[in-house]
C-alpha cells in the first residue's frame, strides 16, 4: 500500500507542483469555457487528458518511443497556447457548435506531450521496479485526482465570476486565456531558444 501512496502522491505532486505550473495553465484553459452545467463533458477532457499522459509515460518508459527532451519542452507551451487561443477564437460561440471530436482528439494528443515531457524523470523514479505498469496506474491516479482539484477550483472561480459579480461568460473566458497567454509566452521563447 505505501508504494500505491507513493506514486499517487507523485501523480498528485506533478500536476500541483506550483514550480512547474504548465499542467495547471493548461488546465485553466482546457476548461475556462465549462460550467458545472457540462460536468461530463468537462470530466471527459480531463480524463482524455490523462490517458494521453499515461499512454506517453507507458510508450516513454517501455522505450516504445524515444524524444528529444528539447522538443517537447517548446510543445508543451505550445499545446497551451494552441488552447488559449481556441479559447478566445471561440469565446463568443455557443457550444453545440464546438466540434467535440477535433477537441477530444487534441486533448488526448496534447496529453500525449505532456507526458514525454514528465518521462525521464518517471523512468528515474519507477528505475528500481521490475513492474513498471502498476506505478504507472497509480501514478495516472494521482494525476487524475490533482487535475480535478485545479478543474474544480477554475469552475467555482467561473461560477462565482459569472453568477455573483456579473462578468460575462464571453469575458471570463477571454480574460483567463489572455492571462495564461501572458505567462506562457516568455516560457515559450525561453524553450524556442534552447531548440
Amino acid at each position: 500500500m505505501s508504494q500505491f501512496w507513493l506514486y499517487f502522491k507523485l501523480g498528485l505532486d506533478h500536476v500541483l507542483d506550483w514550480q512547474a505550473y504548465d499542467h495547471v495553465l493548461f488546465l485553466i484553459v482546457l476548461v475556462a469555457s465549462y460550467s458545472f452545467i457540462t460536468w461530463k463533458r468537462v470530466l471527459w477532457l480531463v480524463t482524455l487528458f490523462t490517458l494521453g499522459h499515461t499512454l506517453a509515460l507507458f510508450l516513454s518508459v517501455y522505450e516504445i518511443v524515444q524524444v528529444d527532451s528539447n522538443y517537447v519542452e517548446f510543445l508543451i507551451p505550445v499545446t497551451i497556447l494552441v488552447t488559449a487561443l481556441f479559447d478566445i477564437a471561440t469565446a463568443g460561440r455557443k457550444v453545440k457548435n464546438t466540434n467535440f471530436n477535433i477537441l477530444y482528439f487534441s486533448t488526448i494528443f496534447f496529453g500525449l506531450i505532456h507526458g514525454l515531457g514528465f518521462s525521464s524523470y518517471f523512468k528515474m523514479i519507477a528505475s528500481g521496479t521490475s513492474n513498471k505498469f502498476l506505478p504507472l496506474v497509480e501514478f495516472a491516479l494521482g494525476i487524475e485526482a490533482a487535475q480535478l482539484i485545479v478543474v474544480i477550483g477554475v469552475m467555482i472561480l467561473g461560477f462565482v465570476l459569472q453568477n455573483i459579480l456579473n462578468v460575462s461568460k464571453r469575458d471570463w473566458i477571454l480574460v483567463s486565456a489572455s492571462i495564461v497567454i501572458g505567462i506562457i509566452l516568455p516560457i515559450l521563447q525561453k524553450t524556442f531558444m534552447a531548440l
